[in-house]
């Protein structure tokens, strides 16, 4: 009943059709025996075949846009994996926009073309996913990136952001992520940053992009991520590699 609500209200399917229709939904996504899978309630169901009949119920009116928010939260790595490809088997199928929303970045660089980081519900840097993941300029950023666990990572513990997320309810002088940001500047608590533009996809809000910025030290596995983009855009563009500076404080 749930997978077919929107075809009976919207479409005026019934009957035999609206049967069928649902039973089609539920084959697509993977779930043998649809006829079996749609007398079944939701707690009969494990995790995954959850997460399926809810990917069923999004896409049985064929939208152009899905909005998958953390659709891989509580469940197992394989299970994730599993659920990941069928959302892009379905985006190919299909031709689907995917919105993802999650807090998990190797699902983002498994998943997206295209990245936007977002802090205290404002997006504070956006690109591609090769932007965001190997030319980084925001500290948030550059943070999240660090606690994500790597085998190139030779700390015994992972990185943790100082402090906690703001409280929405106050209103917030000055760049919200401030209390937090290693690299704040006394304008950080006065003033909230506009949006600079590091490249045609590429845009950031943070004051660290000003020209006026004095001189600063990138962490080192930013460095060592922005070394590896130079190298991707040398070998597409077969240019020579150019070590990344900084004048001013802004990437050059």
């Amino acid at each position: 009943r749930q997978i077919g609500e929107g075809l009976k209200v919207h479409r005026h399917v019934h009957g035999h059709a609206l049967k069928q229709a649902v039973f089609s939904a539920i084959e697509d996504v993977g779930l043998a025996d649809p006829a079996l899978i749609a007398r079944k309630y939701p707690h009969e169901l494990s995790g995954g075949q959850r997460q399926r009949a809810m990917i069923a119920m999004a896409l049985v009116m064929q939208p152009k846009v899905l909005i998958a928010d953390e659709p891989t939260t509580a469940l197992d790595v394989t299970l994730q994996a599993q659920i990941l490809a069928l959302i892009k088997a379905q985006k190919a199928k299909h031709d689907l926009s995917v919105i993802f929303i999650t807090h998990d970045l190797g699902v983002v660089a498994n998943i997206a073309d295209r990245v936007a980081i977002m802090y205290a519900g404002k997006i504070v840097e956006v690109g591609t996913a090769n932007e965001i993941f190997y030319h980084p300029q925001h500290p948030y950023t550059w943070g999240l990136l660090d606690a994500v666990p790597s085998s190139d990572d030779q700390h015994d513990q992972l990185f943790t952001l100082p402090g906690t997320p703001p409280d929405l309810h106050q209103p917030i002088k000055g760049d919200a992520f401030a209390p937090r940001n290693p690299y704040a500047m006394p304008i950080d608590f006065k003033k909230d940053p506009p949006l600079f533009q590091v490249s045609p996809t590429h845009f950031v809000r943070s004051w660290l992009l000003d020209p006026r910025t004095p001189h600063y030290q990138l962490p080192v596995t930013i460095q060592k991520r922005w070394a590896r983009f130079a190298q991707l855009h040398a070998e597409q563009t077969n240019d020579p590699v150019v070590e990344s500076q900084q004048a001013g404080g802004v990437p050059v």
